[in-house]
């Protein structure tokens, strides 16, 4: 038997957007507990975007996170002998905390000059639906649905 589930924490909105999805975001982002630097280059990023595409920058960076986020993922499984893979359903906040770990990771592998300008730049391709991380969506989805077969066992 499990032990009982651990409590969610409880995240405080940013002060610009008024939004807990933002601060989680920063949270992900942040290296070695600077979360200042962190929202510094967030904010950056946003004043980019609004800059490029013009309209609401966090419209925009939203729309690039729901592109991101994947709907089904796969799972390991052995079965006699052979190991499966096994699409699941993801639960929504694990949804929200991939996408953002994707964003964040290839915003980092991208060229450009400082994580502000590399991460608006990933936003950008995100909402248009294109960039690694969406790719990496879709090479997860083509993934579960090749594997559809072994949908049955359960993991």
């Amino acid at each position: 038997m499990r032990k009982r589930k651990p409590k969610v924490r409880v995240i405080t909105p940013d002060p610009r957007y008024k939004d807990t999805l933002v601060t989680q975001f920063v949270n992900n982002m942040m290296l070695s507990g600077k979360k200042s630097t962190a929202f510094a280059v967030f904010y950056g990023a946003m004043d980019i975007v609004k800059e490029k595409m013009g309209g609401d920058e966090h419209a925009i960076w939203k729309k690039a996170l729901n592109n991101i986020m994947p709907q089904v993922e796969v799972r390991s499984k052995r079965i006699g002998g052979a190991t499966f893979q096994i699409p699941v359903e993801i639960r929504p906040s694990r949804k929200v905390s991939i996408g953002m770990k994707w964003m964040v990771g290839f915003s980092r592998k991208r060229s450009g000059k400082g994580m502000a300008e590399k991460l608006a730049a990933e936003v950008m391709a995100a909402s248009k639906g294109e960039g690694a991380a969406v790719k990496r969506k879709e090479d997860t989805h083509k993934m579960a649905e090749s594997n559809r077969a072994f949908a049955h066992f359960k993991v």
